[in-house]
């Protein structure tokens, strides 16, 4: 910022009165509409556009600073929505991907990215986005597209696409661990509001998220989640992600990827602080209440455990036994096994939305019905499984290559986990975000999130982690120990 101040004051110096002139032309006008904006507009709107313009400004100069940018929004502001309408409302998670995209395509042609990083699973995701798009297209046979579904589809693809510009934009070590301490301090500030909020006297939660209104979160005392949606029963925290199992989504990803920095002999981050924010995101966690969540984040931890860091298990068992036997945590202990035993509502109904997609697959089993509707009134799209859902989409052809994608993922960051073994910084990094997919996928069981129209920032964080396990194998290994 300093660099750039001395150089306009240089301009202005050099340029004489016509820069003088244009600059207090420059300022009355920016100073008039600020003005105007605080009259006319919520004071949290102007904060906002005055922060998306210079935001915008250094995305415009830098890839690394675009991909820091959407991991605030995905993490810490996944569902707003700029006030202003192009026929339809563009959300701040739009502006950061296309941007991003933006910056790396002009990069690219114009030479000054050297040259296309290709990886191993290019052509894969490539044929996944094909079949995509081929679906969508035979949807639009049985089912009307509306602006929100076609929108909602290219926010996905972009999230899914998003794995290439990782792969070619995070090539230093550098801006790896950047990236990296970007989503733990994001995912540790989305767990911090969301434990604040939880604690909070519900009156000023619900005054407090309601001031998000202005951009299209929602308001009152519908903000607030119970479970069962009853509110005689424990509250559920949301944090700014509206619903308890998107934020359990999150935070499997989160906190999978810092546990490994709490062992490793090179973290990127002072263990002083890692336990801290560990604390935080695991308790953020058992407040969301979300089973799916739970399941995935144990298996991550079971994957980094058993490969790597012994401790970590000691950690998980003992971190068990006290929810088991603390009075604190009964109500948890048996919201699980009623799930457990299909005794609670939520999960009934989970069984009867099972049934229905599998009747939906059965009809309709090789590439499914698309994104905008089931072909008949007896059939709907939606079920709480990211298999199951992906299959209703795209049928079991599309299916399969996303499962082909991850095993070919899996491999080849097996490969270079051992490759990494004499170095802890890059096998600590790369076992984190290893460790997250595969809570991920586990997770992906229970709930939708991770492949959903509706919620873009979580499958664009998904392809982030996958881009960026590939980023890390090209970074700390040198050229022919990637390809052996």
């Amino acid at each position: 910022m300093s660099a750039a101040v001395d150089f306009l004051r240089q301009r202005v110096r050099e340029g004489g009165w016509p820069y003088r002139l244009g600059l207090i032309v420059i300022s009355l006008i920016l100073g008039t509409l600020g003005g105007l904006s605080l009259v006319f507009l919520h004071p949290f709107m102007t904060i906002a556009l005055v922060v998306g313009f210079v935001g915008g400004l250094f995305i415009l100069r830098s890839v690394q600073v675009g991909l820091v940018f959407l991991i605030g929004v995905a993490t810490l502001f996944p569902f707003g929505v700029i006030p202003i309408s192009l026929g339809f409302y563009p959300t701040f998670l739009d502006v950061a991907l296309l941007a991003l995209f933006g910056v790396w395509l002009a990069r690219l042609l114009t030479r000054t990215q050297e040259e296309f990083l290709s990886s191993p699973l290019d052509g894969p995701i490539l044929i996944f986005i094909i079949l995509a798009f081929s679906s969508f297209v035979a949807g639009t046979a049985h089912a009307g597209l509306t602006k929100d579904i076609v929108r909602h589809f290219v926010e996905v693809v972009l999230a899914i696409a998003l794995y290439t510009v990782v792969v070619n934009s995070v090539s230093e070590k550098k801006r790896l661990k950047w990236t990296v301490l970007a989503l733990i301090l994001a995912g540790f500030a989305s767990a911090s509001i969301g434990v604040l909020l939880y604690f909070l006297p519900r009156e000023l939660t619900v005054r407090l998220l309601s001031t998000l209104r202005i951009f299209h979160y929602p308001s009152g005392w519908g903000v607030l989640r119970f479970i069962e949606d009853n509110p005689l029963l424990p509250l559920r925290a949301i944090s700014t992600s509206i619903d308890p199992n998107v934020l359990g989504g999150l935070l499997i990803l989160v906190t999978s990827l810092t546990a490994p920095q709490l062992f490793t002999e090179r973290p990127i981050l002072k263990k002083i602080l890692v336990a801290p924010i560990l604390a935080v995101m695991l308790s953020c966690l058992l407040l969301t209440f979300s089973r799916g969540a739970f399941a995935g984040l144990v298996a991550a931890c079971l994957f980094l455990g058993t490969l790597r860091y012994r401790r970590l298990l000691i950690v998980l068992a003992v971190v068990g036994l006290l929810i088991l036997i603390l009075p604190q945590t009964r109500f948890y202990v048996q919201h699980f096994v009623a799930g457990a035993r299909v005794q609670d509502l939520a999960t009934q109904m989970r069984m009867g939305e099972y049934k229905d997609a599998l009747t939906l697959i059965s009809r309709y089993p090789w590439f499914g019905v698309g994104f905008g509707g089931a072909p008949t009134i007896d059939l709907y799209i939606g079920v709480s499984s990211v298999y199951l859902l992906m299959a209703e989409n795209m049928g079991l052809v599309g299916l399969s290559s996303f499962l082909l994608i991850m095993a070919l993922y899996f491999l080849h960051g097996w490969g270079a986990r051992k490759a990494l073994a004499s170095d802890p910084e890059g096998e600590a990094i790369l076992l984190g975000l290893l460790a997250a997919i595969a809570g991920a996928m586990v997770g992906g069981v229970f709930d939708h999130y991770f492949f959903n129209l509706d919620f873009p920032h979580s499958v664009s964080l998904f392809w982030l982690y996958v881009g960026l396990t590939i980023a890390t194998a090209k970074t700390y290994l040198p050229s022919h120990e990637q390809s052996s």
